[in-house]
Formats: C-alpha cells, sequence, structure tokens
C-alpha cells in the first residue's frame, strides 16, 4: 500500500480496514505522529515505511530490523511479542492465550470453552434459558397490555 507523498497530516482512519497489507509506505508526508493503535490488527505487516524523524510503531523492539537514511526509516520483519526473549511473555490472564495483533500490540484470546470478562466463564452462552425468559416476559406483557387497553380502542 503506497500512500508515500500523500499530503498527509496524520495517520488516515480508513487504513484501519487494510489489515491486510504486508508492505505500507508513509514517507514523504508531513506526519507529526504515527501511533501504534493506528495498526491494531496489522499481523500481516513486514515492510513499513515512515519519514526518518518518526518511530516505528511499537518501536525498535517491535521489529527485527529498522533502518534510517536521510529520507526514510525502514521498519522491517514484525516480531511477535507474545514469545519475545527480551522481556517477559505478556501477562494473559489464566485460561487464555496471547496472540499478537499489530505492531508491538497484544490481545488475549480465550482458550477451549471459556469466555466472558478474563476468561472466567465455562461453557457457552445459555441461549435457550435467555430467549426462554425473554420470550415468556415479552408474551405475559403483550397479554397484559391487551387485556387492559382494549376496552378503551373500543369506544363508539
Amino acid at each position: 500500500l503506497d500512500l508515500s507523498n500523500c499530503s498527509l497530516q496524520s495517520v488516515p482512519p480508513g487504513l484501519a480496514e487494510a489489515t491486510a497489507a504486508i508492505v505500507l509506505d508513509l514517507t514523504e508526508n508531513a506526519l507529526t505522529a504515527v501511533p501504534s493503535a493506528s495498526f491494531r490488527g496489522f499481523t500481516h505487516l513486514q515492510n513499513l515505511t515512515v519519514p526518518p524523524a518518526l518511530e516505528c510503531p511499537g518501536g525498535s523492539d517491535a521489529w527485527q530490523d529498522v533502518t534510517v537514511d536521510r529520507s526514510s526509516r525502514l521498519c522491517q520483519g514484525q516480531r511477535n511479542p507474545c514469545n519475545s526473549s527480551e522481556q517477559l511473555a505478556w501477562p494473559c490472564p489464566e485460561n487464555s492465550v496471547c496472540a499478537p495483533d499489530g505492531p508491538g500490540l497484544v490481545q488475549c484470546l480465550c482458550e477451549g470453552p471459556f469466555h466472558g470478562y478474563r476468561c472466567l466463564r465455562e461453557g457457552t452462552f445459555p441461549m435457550l434459558l435467555f430467549g426462554g425468559i425473554l420470550g415468556t416476559a415479552t408474551v405475559c406483557l403483550s397479554l397484559l397490555l391487551w387485556g387492559t387497553q382494549r376496552r378503551k380502542a373500543k369506544s363508539p
């Protein structure tokens, strides 16, 4: 994806739709910052070129190789922060696993039958119980309203 020399002042919001990009060029733009959150979901990004005054998103530790010349900074080979040897593995809660979510970004995904806040609930959502209670409450309320309001509709 070549966005070089597009007169960008900031990272465009539509960039979030290009998460499948492998190569991205943002050079020759008047960018003042490249927030790491702008690259959430860019797990396939392998080459990112930014103006030389800016840092690579996620910092130098998020990339295998960072090369700077007079016209650009090239960030190559996105590292997986979940199995990094420089620092401790990302602290995900019990019953979850760490997964990369872009340069320097991680997400914790629930394993197996666990779901919900901090992956503490086991099993699946009780859809039948929820639907039964909601349906019964709706029918009862409808009958109550129909019974109390129908005489007002019968006026001659």
